[in-house]
């Protein structure tokens, strides 16, 4: 398999996944999202493929973040449409059949930690960092942050880390139970086949299942949103926030390397 934006390796039934673009810390463009859609096509329809690792390449990146170049001058509609595409591709990893775990060697920011949260759990090294920054850019997160994040670790902190932007180190996301272990660096990958394997040696069906029903728990009420889900919800504001001069603002001065200037406009 050869892809321009990912590395794929397999070993005993385990599809590795790293997202290849150090020179952008891994993050994620369109083309990230045409390979990871392209790759999620093997994974369910080839039966040697067992189970699959998620990584970045490189020592300082999972992802670390959408590649904001691709921000300048999309209106309304073409962030909705970016949006919907990434939580369409998060949403396959989150209800594949298969076991999809993520191995956070470094920063997990915006859409790298969306793209983690997709996983079915997480492992991270001791050097993990975790945050949704995008508040800093006067937007919110696009492919599922908003609910997976609260899923995981509750309204409250949720909320906080989400309003501030701030970032959580390995320690804390181990706590919050945003990850499941901490390993050194180069134990991560060993780590992350270990438990692996151990789920190969299960049923393959009821290990489908057992994903099916947990993620069936932990869907949004669409009682309190107008009959939309959360992720309907996150559509609509992630456009709204792309109509915003802070978002040209924030997406601005992110490229020329200085502090924003928001209006609230």
């Amino acid at each position: 398999m050869h892809f321009e934006t990912l590395l794929a390796t397999m070993d005993h039934g385990i599809l590795t996944i790293v997202i290849n673009r150090t020179d952008k810390l891994n993050a994620l463009n369109a083309q990230v999202f045409t390979d990871l859609d392209t790759i999620l096509n093997d994974v369910y329809v080839h039966p040697e493929i067992k189970s699959v690792i998620i990584t970045g390449a490189g020592s300082k990146a999972f992802v670390a973040g959408a590649d904001i170049s691709e921000f300048a001058g999309s209106t309304k509609e073409a962030a909705m449409a970016m949006s919907k595409r990434g939580q369409d591709i998060f949403a396959r990893i989150e209800n594949c059949k298969k076991p999809i775990v993520a191995a956070v060697n470094g920063f997990a920011l915006g859409g790298g930690c969306e793209l983690a949260m997709a996983c079915h759990f997480r492992l991270c090294s001791d050097q993990a960092k975790f945050g949704q920054p995008e508040v800093n850019l006067g937007l919110i997160p696009g492919y599922g942050g908003t609910q997976r994040l609260t899923q995981l670790i509750g309204k409250g902190k949720s909320m906080e880390l989400q309003m501030t932007g701030n970032l959580i180190d390995a320690n804390e996301a181990l706590n919050l139970g945003l990850v499941n272990h901490i390993c050194a660096p180069e134990k991560l990958l060993e780590k992350t086949k270990e438990i692996l394997l151990t789920i190969q040696s299960k049923a393959p069906y009821a290990v489908g299942k057992i994903i099916e029903c947990i993620n069936v728990a932990v869907v949004s009420d669409s009682a309190y949103t107008n009959g939309k889900s959360g992720y309907d919800k996150e559509v609509e504001s992630f456009g709204d926030c792309f109509a915003t001069d802070d978002s040209k603002e924030g997406a601005a001065a992110f490229l020329e390397k200085r502090k924003p200037h928001f209006t609230g406009k």
